[in-house]
């Protein structure tokens, strides 16, 4: 079935759900994202490769919406296989920006309502015609610096945050 995947038993959630469940954290990866406009979507190949393709994420009415050009071989990638992962654009410097590197995984819902694709139209004015996806959330995941730490948080639908912090020199990360 188109847009299903190995990976269907884990729910995913609306943006709003991760607003709701985890404000900060979802705040903080909004803001990430809204530093560029172009970030880096990761879908499967027929052959269960990977493929890396640019893609502008937009948050809008309480979802992440991915919008692309009519027929590029993400929207045929994401009709085969629905998961993706977001990655924001890491930006000019090499190292972590001050909001931290994030990332948004989960699965692409293909939006063919005609009244909500003319709304989106309306008010993004995206090049047409174009393609867009509703995003299910399934991981929220933030990677910061808290000298001496390398801090990572993560979130999934039904489930709090979990914060793990480390150094080159731990054998196990620190949860907590």
């Amino acid at each position: 079935m188109a847009g299903r995947s190995d990976d269907a038993a884990i729910d995913g959630a609306a943006w709003s759900v991760v607003e709701e469940a985890a404000p900060e954290l979802a705040g903080r990866v909004r803001a990430r994202f809204a530093a560029y406009r172009h970030h880096v979507l990761a879908t499967l190949r027929r052959d269960g490769a990977p493929r890396l393709s640019g893609l502008e994420a937009d948050f809008r009415r309480g979802e992440l919406w991915l919008g692309t050009m009519n027929g590029s071989r993400k929207v045929l990638d994401l009709r085969r296989d629905a998961r993706f992962s977001l990655h924001a654009n890491p930006g000019e410097r090499a190292e972590v920006p001050e909001l931290g590197d994030v990332r948004v995984s989960g699965r692409a819902v293909e939006v063919t309502d005609p009244e909500l694709l003319a709304r989106y139209a309306a008010q993004v004015r995206p090049p047409e015609p174009f393609q867009l996806f509703r995003a299910e959330v399934t991981e929220v995941v933030r990677t910061y610096i808290e000298s001496p730490y390398v801090v990572v948080e993560t979130w999934s639908p039904g489930r709090p945050v979990r914060t793990i912090r480390r150094t080159s020199k731990d054998a196990t990360p620190k949860v907590g």
